[in-house]
């Protein structure tokens, strides 16, 4: 059984897991599976804006994809997050990202 299926066997007991969806959508863009992986992160986005890791990853996937004002507004949104969260790092790394998009 290979990751994906372990994680959907997983996602049957628990289908609303941030974790187990955020890893399956990882797994998603490994395969390069991104309209999978974008649904995945815009529900746990969706039932929990608290989830950092994936406003990082959804913005990455976004630019990608030649969406950038999405991109953005995700990073920008994950960085609103992080803040009131006070947790500097994923903040930063949100941060980073938005510069390195917006050169």
């Amino acid at each position: 059984m290979d990751r994906i299926e372990k994680l959907q066997k997983f996602l049957e007991d628990s289908p609303e897991d941030d974790f187990l969806q955020h890893a399956l959508a990882l797994e998603y863009i490994k395969l390069e599976k991104d309209v999978r992986a974008k649904l995945l992160f815009e529900e746990i986005l969706l039932r929990n804006e608290s989830y950092l890791g994936s406003y990082y990853h959804l913005a990455l996937l976004l630019q990608r994809n030649g969406k950038i004002e999405e991109a953005i507004a995700t990073f920008t949104k994950g960085m609103e997050i992080a803040k009131t969260q006070k947790d500097n790092h994923a903040y930063n790394e949100l941060q980073m990202a938005l510069e390195d998009l917006e050169e």
